[in-house]
């Protein structure tokens, strides 16, 4: 079976953890050992979040005033390198005869995507809404609310084109376990000149592993994060949805930073195949495979 694994950024960096490189090690080992499970007996390809990790690199990236922001677009690309050089490292230990190649890729998206106007992709550690509001004003975020605080959200468009898929392809079909797409890819837009320019944006992940899953005929999607399942009602009345259809979850109202992107990108793979997609926790990963764990997505 072919199943592509999209890891969340808040599966690899917790909520609360320190954000250092001893910490984020221990994450890629800790997901290596789950991945290294499903690898044994199907064919494997891995992308990921980088949330927490490129709003982490944009805070050390202002600390210095004298020197210029850095573009979203290489911030993007710095994540990808740095949690796919963890992740191999980790996997490589783990299965010594696996081939494994971590692949910075870029996404065309649309200039004039309407969510380039409506930011609501979380990026980088949550705040106080005290702490929150202050670098607002300092700095020109945009905020939202993020479980027991505020987050900075920027732009999340829709994927285009994966440019980097036909080598993806040659290197899956030459059994070699990728590591791309990290972080939704890198965001870059195409000029009238027909060349290419990076933009200020985070591609949403979950989408981009959909439409890679789809255009890479994988049997099975797995959407894994920091959490056991979809759950109804969040965070009232909460309770895991075990399976449920397209056309139900579609209704149900998630959230569009956490978990609406996930459930949708779950819908448009299921209703595009017909294969297998699941949401669950990082560590449940061959169980929510299985479907003994997790929620599963139903045509």
């Amino acid at each position: 079976m072919r199943v592509l694994a999209a890891l969340g950024g808040n599966a690899l960096l917790r909520r609360g953890e320190t954000a250092d490189i001893a910490t984020q090690r221990a994450n890629a080992e800790r997901a290596a050992a789950v991945l290294a499970e499903i690898a044994a007996t199907h064919e494997l390809i891995v992308t990921h979040g980088n949330g927490p990790q490129v709003g982490l690199l944009a805070l050390q990236a202002e600390a210095d005033p004298a020197l210029p922001a850095w573009p979203m677009d290489v911030l993007d690309a710095e994540t990808e390198g740095m949690i796919g050089h963890l992740l191999e490292l980790a996997l490589r230990s783990r299965l010594p005869e696996c081939e494994i190649a971590t692949l910075l890729t870029q996404i065309e998206v649309d200039p004039d995507d309407p969510a380039f106007g409506a930011p609501t992709k979380p990026i980088g550690p949550t705040y106080d809404e005290a702490q929150a509001r202050a670098l607002a004003r300092e700095r020109g975020w945009k905020l939202a609310p993020d479980r027991d605080g505020l987050r900075r959200v920027v732009a999340s468009p829709e994927p285009g084109r994966i440019l980097a898929l036909p080598s993806i392809t040659r290197l899956v079909e030459a059994s070699t376990m990728v590591i791309c797409a990290g972080g939704g890819g890198i965001p870059v837009v195409r000029r009238a000149d027909g060349g290419l320019d990076g933009v200020e944006a985070v591609v949403d992940k979950d989408l981009t592993a959909a439409e890679l899953a789809r255009q890479l005929d994988a049997d099975a999607l797995l959407l894994l994060t920091d959490v056991p399942a979809v759950f109804a009602d969040w965070p009232e009345a909460a309770r895991p949805i075990r399976r449920d259809r397209v056309a139900r979850l579609r209704t149900a109202g998630f959230a569009a930073g956490s978990m609406g992107p996930k459930v949708e990108a779950a819908c448009r793979f299921v209703q595009a195949t017909g294969a297998l997609a699941a949401i669950g926790a990082l560590e449940d990963a061959a169980a929510v495979l299985a479907g003994r764990e997790g929620t599963r997505v139903d045509p």
